[in-house]
């Protein structure tokens, strides 16, 4: 074939290797995504035999980074993510300023200047997104209180990454000796403009695009297509996410984000989710084959040294210092260690501003390739980070006193206002967990006039529960202290209504232990989680999907029932 083919065979290849070693990798046990780096590495420029385009495959990631995080909006509320600023806001930004102040310290120990320095820290400050949404997910903690702070967390970087990427040009014509007065102001009119542009951004998408786009969402699933309405879902993560970048300057990533968050808003977003997911998978495992395609192996045999103290500071530097924030913040030990965790990598935005400070002669060569080794090796042991926080939360609350009373010390949520009557705290229903299902609960028990104790680990909104008169804990439930605060021992009922089968047997051992009369009304997501729940002892196990088809048919046969005596009275 004489026209160009690059497109196709770049996809091909990309895709064909990654299914080899992919499934080689999952054989030996290990996460998918390093075969799929691996295949990045094989068809990548550093190896031989065939070379894909790589300006095309970073591309078609792009698509998939824009996708993912459409996927992402359409599940996060903009509720969600101002219930979790106060945390994600402050500590995102130290964050960031202590993991570019260890990649500055270590450049200097190399011999580079200032300007090198901070580059090559803020590039090992920002986690990826896309495998923190994928690790997320594999946990099944996407939606709980702790995968809310990581997403939100990540998106403060995202924003804090976007205007270093509008700051740096300019900020490294300063370096290179262009006078400082003629190019200060400059700076500053910079910097007001991404701001602005921004501002302009969010508020629009907040004002316009959440009745806009819903309405047209609306429209085109009444036209009874589904190739349309799919059509739409796609055009609108992309067609947005570009146009965000284009006409506001903000990423393909952040207005993708934003695009689902406003399309969330439509009674079909659960729908346009799942015609989604399949796209997202695919484009997704294209980012982790481009980030592959990058990387030069031989980093590794000439700097061995150089990409150990990379990779330290990626898992274990920025990772404790987001541990000891977010325990400073007083939330439980297993949200520190969650978001610990999700940041003990990196991704995209590390080699955007690589490539961007390498073409603008602020960062050496070298320093891209320690930045991608470190990327590589960071998202590779990204997984096996995630399973050690359980493990390491038992080691820690049973090893540190410290740890213990760093969660609870001076604490005034950690436990009841002392201006709770003792008669209210007999015989009353302690439910764990304020989300969608919780709020329904403790809604209904209001209203029937029982007494409720709410145990949250979200500090903001068991703040803004105790401002509306309901009684609040915050902090882990799995941990006997928060139950202890609620006052289980003279407890009625203990309902837990999140999701999560392994917390909940502790609770439920908690409870039964300091209160054997307790009833306990238990929420999963299986029939095999809620056959194990109830060897623990656990009392009534809700099976989501299996009590909405009771629900379901017992409407229909009721409704079944009332049309036949109906019949029967006319005749």
């Amino acid at each position: 074939m004489h026209h160009n083919i690059s497109l196709i065979t770049t996809i091909a290849a990309a895709f064909g290797f990654a299914l080899i070693l992919g499934f080689i990798a999952v054989r030996m046990k290990l996460p998918a995504l390093v075969g799929y780096l691996v295949a990045g590495i094989l068809i990548g420029p550093a190896t031989p035999g065939y070379v894909a385009d790589v300006a095309l495959a970073g591309q078609l990631a792009e698509i998939g980074v824009m996708l993912l995080m459409f996927g992402v909006g359409l599940h996060f509320s903009l509720e969600d993510l101002l219930s979790v600023k106060r945390i994600a806001l402050p500590g995102a930004i130290v964050q960031i300023v202590v993991a570019t102040a260890m990649g500055a310290g270590v450049a200097s120990l190399w011999g580079w200047n200032l300007g090198a320095g901070i580059v090559f820290g803020l590039a090992l400050s920002v986690a990826s997104t896309v495998v923190l949404l994928k690790a997320l997910e594999s946990q099944g903690v996407l939606d709980s209180v702790n995968g809310r702070i990581a997403v939100g967390w990540l998106v403060v970087e995202d924003l804090v990454m976007v205007l270093v990427l509008v700051l740096l040009p300019p900020l490294a014509a300063m370096s290179s000796g262009a006078p400082a007065g003629a190019e200060g102001p400059g700076i500053w009119m910079t910097l007001a403009k991404t701001l602005g542009q921004v501002a302009l951004f969010i508020g629009f998408m907040l004002v316009v695009g959440r009745k806009l786009f819903p309405w047209i969402l609306w429209h085109v699933a009444r036209t009874g297509s589904r190739e349309l309405f799919t059509l739409c879902v796609i055009a609108a993560a992309v067609g947005i996410a570009s146009a965000s970048a284009s006409l506001f300057g903000v990423s393909f990533a952040l207005g993708a984000f934003f695009a689902g968050m406003v399309l969330r808003e439509s009674e079909l977003s659960l729908r346009a989710a799942e015609d989604s997911l399949p796209l997202q998978d695919a484009f997704s495992v294209l980012f982790f084959v481009s980030v592959g395609m990058l990387f030069d192996p031989m980093v590794l045999i000439q700097q061995p040294l150089q990409v150990l103290a990379v990779v330290a500071i990626i898992v274990f530097g920025k990772s404790l210092a987001a541990f000891i924030l977010v325990m400073l913040f007083r939330y439980p030990l297993n949200t520190a260690l969650t978001v610990s965790a999700s940041l003990a990598q990196i991704g995209e935005f590390s080699f955007i501003l690589a490539g961007l400070g390498v073409s603008l002669g602020v960062l050496p060569v070298q320093g891209q390739n320690l930045i991608l080794a470190g990327a590589i090796i960071s998202i590779a042991l990204n997984s096996m980070v995630f399973k050690l926080i359980q493990p390491l939360q038992i080691w820690l609350r049973s090893r540190s006193q410290f740890a213990r009373e760093l969660e609870h010390r001076d604490d005034p949520l950690a436990e009841l206002p002392a201006t709770v009557a003792s008669e209210h705290l007999a015989g009353h229903v302690i439910v764990v967990g304020y989300g969608r299902v919780g709020r329904h609960i403790v809604e209904a028990l209001r209203a029937d006039g029982q007494t409720v104790v709410v145990a949250e680990q979200n500090r903001e909104l068991v703040e803004q529960l105790r401002k509306q008169g309901l009684h609040a804990v915050a902090g882990d439930a799995s941990e006997p202290a928060v139950l202890i605060q609620a006052h289980v021992a003279r407890a009625g009922m203990l309902v837990i209504s999140l999701p999560d089968s392994f917390h909940a047997r502790q609770m439920i051992e908690t409870a039964l232990t300091l209160n054997p009369a307790i009833e306990t009304v238990v929420r999963t997501a299986s029939e095999e989680e809620a056959a194990l729940l109830q060897k623990e002892r656990a009392g009534k196990v809700f099976v989501g999907k299996t009590e909405l088809a009771l629900n379901m048919t017992s409407y229909i046969l009721s409704r079944k029932s009332a049309k036949t005596v109906t019949k029967q009275a006319t005749h």
